[in-house]
């Protein structure tokens, strides 16, 4: 009897390893699960810059990571963001004021967190 509660719930741990890996080895996790992926373009701003700050992230683990951060980023108004992977940082460029806040939901909404603003 205890072999089958055993092998019970091993088939359990399994059965959702196996689902989560292929969630994320098809690219419908956080991550991309490691596909070759080129870099996301730069967005120019149509004006001068008027600050830059850099918003440090945790859970960026590949490029296609990195370039999920820079869309959801260079899709708000007014900001344009260069990331780096190996800091695990984005150095956004502001042509116009946006508040901080209205980025960090913009990051967190797609699966990662932010730790900290400089």
């Amino acid at each position: 009897m205890e072999n089958i509660i055993i092998i019970a719930v091993l088939a359990v741990v399994l059965f959702f390893a196996l689902k989560g890996t292929v969630k994320h080895l098809k690219g419908e996790g956080a991550c991309c699960g490691g596909a070759k992926t080129i870099k996301e373009p730069d967005k120019k701003l149509s004006g001068p810059v008027i600050n830059k700050k850099v918003f440090r992230i945790d859970g960026m683990h590949c490029q296609s990571c990195a370039n999920r951060v820079k869309r959801a980023i260079n899709g708000i108004d007014g900001v344009s963001a260069k990331l780096d992977l190996i800091k695990r940082e984005a150095v956004v460029k502001y042509e116009k004021e946006v508040a901080d806040e209205v980025l960090v939901k913009a990051i967190e909404n797609i699966g990662y967190k932010v730790v900290g603003i400089q």
